[in-house]
């Protein structure tokens, strides 16, 4: 299920920055007093009653101003409103309502977006001053006092963003649907391959880089399951996102790995890996999701009986990262290796969601911590008491240890080479938990 957004928007200066990082709990945006600070915008999960959303921060809106950078804000707050669900438009109650203030409060009545009126800087508990009330005549709605620095009034405010949201539905697709999400570079063929798989063109498809700007959900039901593929816009390096709206797609594409099941990292066979192949790889990595290597355009490759061999050799180095991804070369225009496509997704989504009993996980322990003595160190030597999994999705091990600080990356390692060896688990990433006793978790 898609994250519904919310904008903060406004002029320069008024505390959007802060305020942003007073609701998600953490110092994300850059703030200074220097107008102008946020350029593009920043994302992150918020959560409040049990409900979550996606939170934009914007640069400051100047609606007049011929300045490059200030138009290119403007133009990037623009977007943010144009793509939310809900918009809450900052001013600040020191300077009272401003020329500017006036002119986005009109640009964001054209929207027809749900929008809530945050006045900020009303330090003072109690009563909001006098000057709040002037804030009325933006004829936006009833205002709400807040001062970002000290968190007064942000659970009103985040109960007013609340009654504006969209109600959420779960997509109607059921349990057994594997979700899919098709990402990578711009211009690697995903959306093609998606229409292979389809049997039909569902997603557009051109030779010119970011035809794909909004992840789509196309579903598919075939004698290897039911599907449902994201298709998304490509993501480039930070650098090479000048396009406004292409930011937006990266955006897009990270939302659409949160919500899937199987990350599909396709990689140009003709341009081999990237850095960025990295990034996008990494971000999905770190999200825990089940992933496979698609390797795109075979068909384009001159080859031997050794190339594929070859080139499989190099991605193993370049993804050491995630030494448990699989790779399969194909090719979105004739159809080669489709079907082992659809095997690999299917199949890394059930290891993915491999449940574990605790018996058999310490007998690997067992035999593990026998044939490689747990390391020590001054004298004390590392004991594993036991093993269980946590969790699934991605299967999550805890270890009760006597010292965390002994359990080295290098055994935890160890330990995770045995239960794949043992259990398979491949295509997934590996969570393990270190717990000591009558000490907090320490997380691996």
């Amino acid at each position: 299920m898609a994250l519904p957004l919310v904008a903060v928007v406004g002029r320069p200066n008024v505390g959007k920055s802060t305020l942003f990082n007073k609701l998600i709990g953490q110092r994300l945006s850059i703030v200074e007093d220097t107008p102008g600070v946020t350029r593009d915008r920043i994302y992150s999960k918020c959560e409040w009653l049990g409900h979550e959303f996606m939170l934009v921060d914007t640069g400051g809106i100047e609606p007049e101003s011929q300045d490059i950078i200030l138009s290119q804000m403007r133009r990037q707050a623009q977007l943010a409103i144009e793509r939310a669900d809900v918009i809450v438009f900052v001013t600040d109650v020191r300077s009272g309502v401003t020329a500017t203030d006036e002119e986005v409060a009109a640009m964001l009545r054209k929207s027809r977006k749900p929008i809530v009126l945050c006045v900020n800087k009303c330090d003072t508990v109690g009563e909001p001053p006098a000057e709040f009330y002037e804030f009325y005549n933006l004829g936006i709605g009833d205002p709400v006092a807040v001062s970002s620095v000290h968190g007064h009034g942000t659970g009103d405010l985040l109960d007013a963003v609340l009654e504006e949201l969209p109600e959420m539905h779960e997509e109607d697709y059921g349990e057994d649907v594997v979700r899919v999400a098709v990402i990578g570079k711009p211009n690697v063929g995903k959306s093609s391959i998606i229409n292979r798989l389809c049997g039909e063109e569902r997603v557009i498809v051109s030779d010119i880089a970011g035809t794909t700007r909004d992840a789509t959900d196309t579903y598919v039901e075939n004698e290897q399951g039911k599907f449902v593929f994201i298709d998304t816009a490509g993501i480039r390096k930070k650098s090479k996102v000048l396009e406004s709206i292409e930011k937006f797609s990266v955006l897009r594409s990270y939302m659409a790995v949160d919500r899937a099941d199987v990350a599909v990292i396709v990689i140009d066979a003709e341009v081999g890996f990237t850095e960025q192949d990295s990034k996008v790889a990494g971000y999905a990595h770190e999200k825990g999701k089940a992933c496979v290597v698609a390797v795109n355009k075979w068909d384009a490759i001159e080859k031997d009986t050794n190339t594929m061999n070859e080139f499989k050799k190099k991605l193993e180095i370049d993804f050491s990262f995630m030494s448990y991804v699989p790779f399969v070369f194909v090719s979105a225009k004739n159809g080669t290796r489709m079907d082992k496509l659809l095997e690999l997704i299917n199949y890394t989504a059930q290891q993915n969601a491999v449940r574990i009993p605790t018996g058999r996980l310490n007998d690997v322990l067992a035999y593990a911590t026998a044939r490689v003595q747990p390391p020590s160190d001054k004298g004390r030597r590392l004991k594993i008491y036991y093993m269980t999994q946590a969790s699934t999705k991605p299967p999550t091990f805890v270890c009760f240890v006597n010292r965390a600080e002994l359990f080295h990356f290098s055994y935890r390692r160890y330990i995770e080479n045995q239960i794949r060896e043992t259990f398979g688990l491949d295509g997934t990433p590996i969570v393990m938990l270190v717990r000591e006793r009558d000490r907090d978790d320490v997380k691996s």
